[in-house]
């Protein structure tokens, strides 16, 4: 790469800190693992200490530092502290060395962990997926630790601006009161939550179909521009065909019953088998992808997701059905509740790191389906979830409110950040696991409407 040893780039990057310590900031990507030398490295992290105390950085704060602890002469003593500021002229070319002394540093890390990669294949992991995120951990670690600059406003004007012109990192759900009011945003954890029977795959399923047509007008006319990225499915409870039987039911109007009775004892009749070949086709053109896994654990879906950014470039969104049914390890000494915490956190991170949206479908306490509207108390292990998730939806059956037609189910948004909260209310149409708009009704909602805030 270069003729000069990584010696000599640590004394050059030092003895240009004595010369001037505000270089620190010119050098603040560097890393105290990026020094091969002990004693440099020690010296390094002495000198970042006080600046960051806004002390001198100079030979005799840092020989003082060493004496107090006894180490002085371990690291070298005055003299050696006088010959790196000895050996450099000018603080000038402080940042190539840096940058050289970093890229040497990243090779170096990269034999590190190959060697630690080949002894990892004779360790015990309980399984396979253990295994590749560990794997993936030790690539990690490779990346190095990103610095957080503050900036002026006077500096971010122009990214801001083009910020402001570009598309809104939103996306459509396929429901289209839900999308009038707020569409589906890139970063957001969205717990969708309900009792059994209101339908909360199937309503995750038809919003994952949604995702993934990105049905827009265009010239007056709907097409799917499939353009918000791949949709990750993982089913926890159903398989891929159950799965694939409700989506084709969903999008070829045949009764679900019929489907999964594979057309009863007659088969299916032609213009019935004309409709689902029809509806696989578009499927087979989405970028919804659907795996059925038992126990599945974040680690795994991180796994994947990473996998298919590589592949495809883009995530719009992964659904995990559903949160409590996952393999959550729980570590000593922790309560199941903060286990659920370390997943919901997670997720939250991949939202921002895939900057897709997670949804997660989650259980609700026994006693809401007495209480009539549910609380974000009524979610269970309601804690964790509650503060990471950006939207929370209840799905709930008023006996009150109904329609011909289908079974009327309640949403209420009750925690929307940066949407405010709100209500919608649904024909669930079972037999076709089909979720259908409806107007606002004020009995739905007790009465009360909520407003966007």
């Amino acid at each position: 790469m270069n003729s000069i040893g990584v010696d000599e780039a640590e004394r050059y990057v030092l003895g240009s800190v004595l010369l001037r310590a505000d270089v620190l900031d010119e050098v603040a990507f560097l890393e105290p693992r990026d020094f091969v030398s002990s004693r440099n490295r020690m010296i390094f992290q002495v000198m970042r200490w006080l600046y960051d105390q806004d002390r001198p950085v100079e030979i005799a704060s840092i020989a003082e530092h060493f004496h107090k602890r006894g180490k002085l002469e371990e690291y070298g003593g005055v003299s050696y502290l006088s010959g790196l500021v000895a050996n450099v002229a000018s603080a000038a070319n402080v940042e190539y060395y840096a940058n050289l002394l970093r890229s040497m540093a990243f090779r170096r890390r990269g034999a590190e962990a190959g060697h630690k990669i080949a002894t990892m294949s004779h360790e015990d992991y309980e399984t396979d997926e253990e295994y590749f995120s560990a794997l993936e951990a030790v690539v990690d670690s490779l990346r190095p630790g990103r610095l957080a600059l503050m900036r002026s406003f006077a500096e971010a004007r122009d990214e801001y601006i083009e910020h402001l012109k570009s598309k809104a990192a939103k996306f459509l759900s396929g429901f289209g009161k839900f999308d009038q009011w707020a569409s589906m945003w890139r970063g957001w954890l969205y717990v969708l939550a309900g009792r059994p029977s209101v339908g909360k795959t199937a309503k995750a399923l038809q919003m994952a179909l949604g995702i993934a047509r990105q049905k827009r007008a265009v010239d007056g006319v709907l097409k799917n521009m499939k353009d918000a990225g791949c949709v990750l499915f993982f089913s926890q409870e159903m398989g891929e065909k159950e799965l694939t039987d409700r989506l084709i039911s969903n999008m070829s109007g045949i009764s679900y019953n019929r489907i999964i009775s594979k057309g009863g004892e007659g088969g299916f009749e032609p213009e019935e088998w004309e409709r689902i070949n029809k509806a696989y086709d578009e499927l087979a053109g989405l970028p919804l992808f659907i795996m059925d896994k038992a126990a599945i654990t974040i680690e795994e879906v991180r796994s994947i997701a990473r996998r298919f950014e590589r592949k495809h470039g883009k995530i719009a969104a992964i659904f995990v059905d559903y949160l409590q049914i996952m393999r959550i390890v729980q570590q000593k000494g922790e309560q199941r509740d903060q286990a659920i915490g370390r997943v919901t956190g997670a997720a939250k991170q991949m939202a921002r790191q895939f900057d897709c949206v997670f949804v997660m479908l989650s259980q609700m306490k026994r006693e809401s389906e007495t209480a009539g509207e549910p609380l974000l108390s009524h979610l269970r292990e309601s804690g964790a979830i509650e503060q990471d998730a950006d939207v929370v939806e209840f799905l709930w059956h008023d006996p009150n409110d109904t329609e011909s037609g289908g079974k009327v189910i309640q949403s209420t948004i009750a925690k929307g950040r940066n949407i405010g909260t709100n209500r919608f209310r649904y024909l669930f149409q079972g037999w076709v696991q089909t979720f259908k708009d409806l107007d606002k009704k004020e009995s739905a909602a007790n009465g009360k409407t909520n407003r966007k805030r």
